[in-house]
């Protein structure tokens, strides 16, 4: 019965414009709500790159910062002799204090199933453990007994087998994440588009139909229904695409720096510490083959990693405000090699003393050429995290508003469109 009361309805004109009006509502309705859909999952992911999947990327790689440092720290304190340095203790506290923070923040904003959560339970597992080792290692040094260089190089162990691995490994991970929501917050809304261009094409058609059957140019409400349309379906493709093109910026020119600086400076910390462990193990430990000090190897690897990140980043900063801190960085890199190659020599030439002030030394030491190294690698990482924030958070306000824009829309072309048909019925009472 209703399938003959529809076939009735279709062959006249008034029964006609009733089923065409119903299908116009609908099409402007569903463009308006896929169109909703898509982009409030697309804002969410540009949300979630700003203010969860970055910071947590870059608080993992504070964290890998802040064991490092800690490690070499250490390393320099017990260098220093019975008498640590106050300022030496405070850098080392203050890094652990800092890993311990972040390690807290981190669990906080981590699925507790999740890969992240497993290495933090790791980090949380063997930090103080760590701790525990280098203050064994302090207490045997302010005794003068040679078991304190064992401990240290213990906890030396545990730190590069164990914490910054998992360091690493949680940084990747937060990492895979961020740009898994960088990924979904680009991703095209194909069907929102192809949803739109077939809603505002079947407006057209029925514009065109009554135009052809009525010879009047414009129907109001159809015309009403075609404008909000358009206007959704434009500020659906221009929106798009300038969050697009600003969160590629952003990947661009910052993401991609920023993991570059981070590996830059983790070499850094790196190098540094199995510097100070040349001198504190004295040849004790050899390379596999038993033919070289294993420090002094380990060292060289880092400074040539170190060199191959500063000249990737200076192929990706893109002002000078990212180029200059990077020079400063790669001269005092040099300067750090030639001062070490000196420090080497004496100690070759069986001066321990002397080459101990030319590492650890306030002046004219590796030391003093590594913390400008490392100030000016700060100062390149805050400048690419504010180009990172900029562009993403300019990304993420691209699509502000369009999901409650394009639904309330999409009602006003519905009654436009239903409008419209019902002025055209009227002429059949």
């Amino acid at each position: 019965m209703g399938k003959e009361r529809l076939r009735a309805a279709a062959t006249t004109e008034p029964g006609r414009l009733q089923i065409l009006g119903a299908v116009l509502a609908v099409l402007v309705v569903v463009f308006g709500a896929v169109t909703a859909f898509e982009i409030s999952d697309r804002a969410s992911s540009a949300d979630d790159v700003v203010s969860r999947s970055q910071p947590l990327s870059a608080d993992a790689a504070s964290i890998y910062r802040s064991l490092a440092d800690a490690d070499t720290a250490a390393a320099s304190g017990f260098l220093a002799g019975a008498q640590e340095p106050a300022e030496v203790h405070k850098r080392y506290t203050d890094d652990i204090a800092t890993a311990s923070r972040l390690l807290v923040k981190a669990a906080t904003n981590t699925d507790g199933s999740s890969e992240s959560a497993r290495e933090i339970a790791t980090l949380n597992e063997q930090l103080p453990r760590y701790t525990g080792l280098v203050e064994r290692a302090r207490a045997a040094n302010r005794q003068g007994l040679p078991l304190g260089g064992a401990y240290l190089r213990y906890a030396n162990q545990q730190m590069t087998t164990q914490l910054l691995p998992a360091a690493e490994r949680l940084y990747e991970a937060e990492t895979k994440r961020l740009h898994e929501d960088d990924t979904s917050a680009r991703a095209w809304p194909w069907l929102s588009l192809a949803v739109g261009v077939i809603a505002l094409g079947a407006l057209v058609w029925a514009q065109r139909r009554t135009y052809l059957r009525t010879n009047r140019v414009f129907n109001h409400g159809l015309l009403a229904a075609t404008a909000a349309s358009t206007v959704v379906l434009l500020w659906l493709a221009v929106g798009h695409t300038v969050a697009r093109a600003e969160l590629n910026d952003a990947r661009e020119h910052g993401q991609n720096s920023l993991q570059v600086l981070n590996d830059a400076r983790i070499n850094s910390l790196k190098a540094r510490a199995n510097e100070n462990l040349t001198l504190v193990a004295r040849g004790a430990v050899l390379t596999d083959d038993g033919k070289k000090d294993k420090y002094e190897t380990d060292y060289s690897t880092g400074m040539g990693k170190l060199d191959t990140a500063l000249a990737q980043a200076r192929e990706l900063a893109d002002d000078d405000a990212g180029r200059d801190p990077l020079a400063e960085a790669a001269d005092r890199v040099a300067q750090w090699k030639q001062r070490h190659a000196g420090a080497r020599a004496t100690d070759d030439a069986g001066d321990y003393d002397g080459a101990l002030a030319k590492v650890i030394g306030a002046q004219d030491s590796t030391g003093q050429s590594f913390d400008q190294v490392d100030a000016a690698l700060e100062k390149a990482l805050a400048h690419e995290q504010r180009e990172f924030t900029r562009s993403a958070g300019d990304g993420r306000g691209a699509l502000s508003g369009l999901p409650v824009g394009a639904a309330v829309l999409a009602v006003v072309a519905a009654a436009g469109a239903v409008m419209g048909i019902n002025r055209r019925l009227s002429e059949y009472r």
